[in-house]
């Protein structure tokens, strides 16, 4: 057994907009190590694109976008038949936004990171990965790709190498896999894990062991660099709050994925 030492921990944030309040921002970020913050498509305003951006800054967390689908009353969780030219145009749109916002504070954009429909539809046809690779390497070669840990790892890397950008494995301790390493659509029963403390042992398993039991039983090898934790309800909060104390008594390091990715 390999141990890993060293994980990120993420959250999708920044996803109010107007008078629309989503999320626990303020109780979430203070434990985070990158942030993936809303860029307007699915969520997110400009305003809340600022202030975001400062909450993260506060709390020494690293920046990332999290672009998605122009879909704002599915949040951007409905799949659309879109080109992949139109892709690239989805991403280098919002993550430039959110790029203007991080300069704005003194900032670099650490990673990108799709939303919803735009990142699972990633998962089932890679050549939505390349053209968000191929986005990120026209906009800045600095920028970490986020993609799903999963089987095809080594080729995933190889689309790295070529695009000349780095690549970010993650995995989801509040989310129940499938065998083949996909997630348990949020439709079905049992998808979304609840128990805090059923996630926080799932998290140090992933962090420690890099691996994760899927809903069948069945031991899948993922060897993530970084976690997504959801903090969208107080519960959730809790949650966060626990994996970085199993973390930290394990001795994992929790860091920036900038840092070892």
């Amino acid at each position: 057994m390999s141990n890993k030492m060293q994980i990120d921990l993420n959250s999708d944030v920044g996803e109010s907009f107007g008078a629309y309040k989503i999320g626990l921002d303020e109780e979430v970020i203070p434990h985070l190590t990158s942030a993936n913050i809303g860029c307007g498509f699915h969520g997110g305003d400009p305003s809340v694109m600022r202030k975001t951006v400062s909450l993260a800054k506060q709390y020494g967390v690293e920046v990332g976008a999290h672009p998605g689908f122009p879909d704002l009353i599915g949040f951007g969780r409905r799949n659309m038949d879109a080109t992949p030219e139109e892709i690239q145009d989805y991403i280098l749109y919002q993550t430039g936004a959110l790029l203007a916002f991080a300069v704005s504070q003194g900032l670099r954009l650490q990673h990108m990171k799709a939303h919803g429909a735009l990142y699972n539809m990633a998962v089932a046809n890679p050549k939505i990965w390349e053209a968000m690779a191929e986005a990120v390497s026209k906009l800045d070669k600095e920028i970490i790709l986020v993609v799903l840990a999963s089987s095809n790892k080594a080729s995933l890397l190889e689309m790295g190498k070529r695009y000349g950008i780095r690549i970010a494995f993650e995995a989801f301790p509040d989310r129940a896999y499938r065998k083949d390493g996909s997630l348990v659509p949020r439709r079905e029963n049992g998808a979304v894990i609840e128990d805090h403390e059923v996630v926080a042992r799932r998290a140090l398993k992933m962090a420690l062991e890099g691996k994760v039991i899927a809903i069948d039983g069945t031991e899948i090898d993922l060897r993530p660099d970084t976690l997504c934790v959801h903090g969208d309800n107080p519960a959730a909060v809790r949650m966060v709050k626990r994996i970085r104390e199993e973390l930290k008594t394990a001795g994992v390091n929790v860091i920036s994925m900038k840092w070892f990715v």
